[in-house]
């Protein structure tokens, strides 16, 4: 790689490292696995700057890299999931009894707040990132690429080797757990 390209990979970081970090943290929620994703990004982007054709902002191509490299991390999570017994994090139990009906104490409430005056975005951007870290792993990237991220269905199941009866199982889990703790740290009913 000649001088020039090290020079412009330079300053590439320098320009883009907080972005993709930030960009990393909210995806991964863990501040160390998100700055060796960004690490990972910038070696893959000086291995492969010289086929960069800058067709597209440098910014658009390195995000396009760091999307691939979050989603390596997702399936490396999952295969992790997959070899421990899906029973230790939960059933859902919790909220329901044996017939399928919502127990009393767990029923879904009002969340009575008013939108506009009530919720601050940040504060309610840290609770709900508190409560997808509380999320098991796998809950947690299924829910991020569902909801954050806006993957099809089609390509989570893919991407995360499941099936789609899983997947519609690991979401309804994830979505009754961060009601619970939204519910227990930021909404007051």
């Amino acid at each position: 790689m000649s001088e020039k390209n090290k020079t412009e990979i330079t300053s590439l970081f320098n320009q883009h490292a907080d972005f993709l970090f930030n960009y990393a943290i909210t995806r991964v929620n863990d501040e160390h696995v998100a700055e060796d994703l960004v690490q990972e990004t910038f070696i893959s982007a000086f291995k492969s700057y010289g086929s960069f054709q800058q067709k597209s902002k440098a910014s658009t191509w390195l995000i396009a890299i760091l999307k691939n490299k979050i989603i390596d991390h997702y399936r490396k999570k999952v295969r992790e999931y997959q070899k421990e017994s899906l029973d230790a994090y939960g059933s859902g139990d919790d909220f329901f009894t044996d017939k399928g009906k919502w127990k009393k104490d767990q029923q879904p409430q009002d969340w009575k707040i008013d939108s506009i005056q009530q919720i601050e975005q940040e504060e309610f951007y840290g609770i709900l990132q508190t409560c997808l870290k509380r999320l098991n792993e796998i809950h947690r990237i299924a829910f991020v690429m569902k909801h954050m991220e806006d993957i099809d269905t089609t390509e989570i199941c893919k991407e995360l080797n499941i099936t789609a009866s899983n997947y519609w199982v690991i979401i309804h889990r994830a979505k009754l757990q961060l009601r619970k703790c939204m519910e227990t740290n930021w909404i007051q009913i």
